[in-house]
């Protein structure tokens, strides 16, 4: 009972923490909020254009500027609006309301997915008896769906509609999901991955539908605002899936070490089998009901009417003058290559805390498992603070911050031993809270319709992460005689990933001079 508990409060904490931020405490209280909320003429319709999620970061009033230092086209830096926040338009019209709880469940569902899946890493490992580097390709599998589905899923929706591509992607979803049942059976590793595979064929979809679908509800000036309360119920999955690996996978596998269970192999390969079978089927089950769920989501919107998802989104796409002005885009350019690191770091630091416990401190896989849900709560808590420093400073400059925070982190994991360094790996977590939002919306800013296209480059930039765990895990299987162990020696990559981003964050900031103006 104390479990259910523990994940009740930890799960409902990012939606509080969104409720409470959702406007400056001074101007605009929560029962404002909620009145001004359900004040919308029925009526009302919902904007048909879709918006970039900068677009009330930087206020379109300002015009950009040219950095001479860095040749980028730079965002005013200033982020605070000055008028009458009771004039301000709702952030949902009231009909809205029950299509956008419906599109919001979709976030804690693919929140759920990628943080079931990373503790899965060290347990394919201890159960197939494999390698650190072919462990990791469950990372590969599954971030490489985002990579390779992210621009045909953009495409698919600008030619039909939202709906259409969240029915693709929950179909997808479902069918990657039951996929466990026959891996299971054949106990083949290559299965495995393709399930996983095919499960995030289907959440490329339902983020590129999704993201900008909530961004079109409604007034344009409340957009990014209806996307981070969305984004509230990310981490409640996220969070969720990290409880549910924990009890109901890592706390139900065999005992077994990995050396005893080699010894079983040769020994008493039937015993070995049998263990190994059981374990499968622990393994799988939670994807199993998952499925369940999911395909009960598919047939609520199969049914749903969804406002607005079908209709026209703009002039009819021209791809290849499109992706010409993007490549010729500087900052659009290289924010996909930091969003590509950043998403490669993340996933190596959420992935690695666990065996970094196993190895550096002789954890078992569940008891680091509990440093992971620490670790995102971390996250959430950060991201609270990191939106209310945003009134003071400049994204792109609170992003090398954060980015050099994290760079110190890291070496604080690399370097020192034992627990201290298993607390900077988690502090870590803490200067990731705000990245991706922020490299999004510096991307983005100013590109218009383009960013639709655009967008789609920054979710395929997700496929960092299934590049980099795999060669962390390399590193981590070498045996090395040096005074670090591989295990440590391995966050040298994330740390390389977060000095990218920093450069990033860098070469978006405004020079001396434009703050002053």
């Amino acid at each position: 009972m104390n479990h259910f508990r523990l994940i009740l409060i930890a799960t409902l904490f990012p939606a509080l923490i969104s409720c409470s931020t959702l406007e400056h405490p001074e101007q605009e209280p929560v029962g404002q909020f909620l009145d001004q909320l359900s004040s919308t003429p029925p009526g009302e319709g919902i904007s048909d254009r879709v918006i970039d999620s900068a677009s009330s970061t930087f206020p379109k009033n300002q015009p950009a500027s040219k950095s001479p230092s860095s040749g980028f086209s730079q965002p005013p830096t200033s982020t605070i609006s000055s008028g009458d926040p009771m004039t301000k338009p709702p952030l949902l019209p009231r009909h809205l309301l029950p299509a956008f709880a419906l599109v919001t469940f979709l976030f804690a569902l693919w929140g759920f997915a990628n943080d079931i899946t990373n503790p899965m890493v060290a347990a394919f490992k201890n159960i197939l008896l494999l390698s650190h580097f072919q462990s990791s390709l469950v990372q590969f599998a599954f971030y490489g769906g985002y990579c390779i589905m992210a621009i045909p899923a953009a495409l698919f929706i600008k030619r039909y509609n939202y709906k259409s591509g969240i029915l693709i992607g929950l179909g997808l979803y479902t069918i990657g999901c039951f996929l466990f049942i026959p891996a299971g059976n054949f106990q083949a590793f290559s299965a495995f991955l393709a399930a996983y595979f095919i499960m995030t064929c289907g959440l490329s979809f339902l983020e590129t539908s999704a993201n900008p679908y909530i961004l079109s509800m409604g007034d344009e000036q409340r957009a990014t605002q209806r996307l981070n309360l969305a984004q509230a119920f990310n981490p409640m999955g996220s969070l969720l899936g990290m409880f549910t690996a924990k009890i109901f996978i890592l706390d139900q596998l065999h005992p077994a070490s990995e050396t005893e269970r080699t010894f079983l192999q040769t020994n008493d390969p039937s015993a070995f089998q049998a263990i190994q079978a059981q374990d499968l089927d622990t393994l799988g089950t939670p994807y199993i009901l998952l499925g369940a769920v999911v395909l009960a989501a598919f047939l609520l919107f199969l049914v749903c009417r969804l406002p607005g998802s079908g209709e026209p989104q703009g002039k009819p796409l021209d791809l290849r003058a499109t992706l010409t002005r993007l490549r010729r885009n500087p900052r659009y350019v290289e924010g996909v290559v930091a969003q590509v690191f950043y998403v490669g770091a993340q996933i190596m630091c959420w992935t690695f805390i666990i065996q970094y416990g196993v190895h550096e401190l002789n954890l078992s896989p569940s008891q680091a498992q509990g440093y992971n849900i620490i670790a995102m709560l971390v996250f959430v808590s950060s991201r609270l603070i990191c939106t209310f420093l945003l009134k003071y400073l400049h994204p792109a400059r609170l992003l090398w911050q954060l980015a050099l925070a994290a760079c110190l982190l890291t070496l604080g994991t690399i370097l020192i031993q034992g627990l201290p360094g298993l607390y900077c790996l988690v502090g870590i977590s803490a200067c990731m809270s705000l990245m991706f939002p922020t490299i999004y919306g510096i991307a983005l800013h100013q590109l218009g319709d383009d960013a639709k296209l655009a967008s789609a480059g920054l979710i395929l930039a997700i496929g960092g992460g299934c590049l980099m765990p795999p060669l962390q895990g390399a590193i981590m299987d070498l045996d090395l005689s040096l005074a670090l162990s591989s295990t440590r020696l391995s966050f040298f990559l994330p740390f390389l990933c977060f000095v990218v981003i920093a450069f990033y964050g860098l070469r978006s900031s405004p020079s001396p001079s434009e703050v002053k103006n």
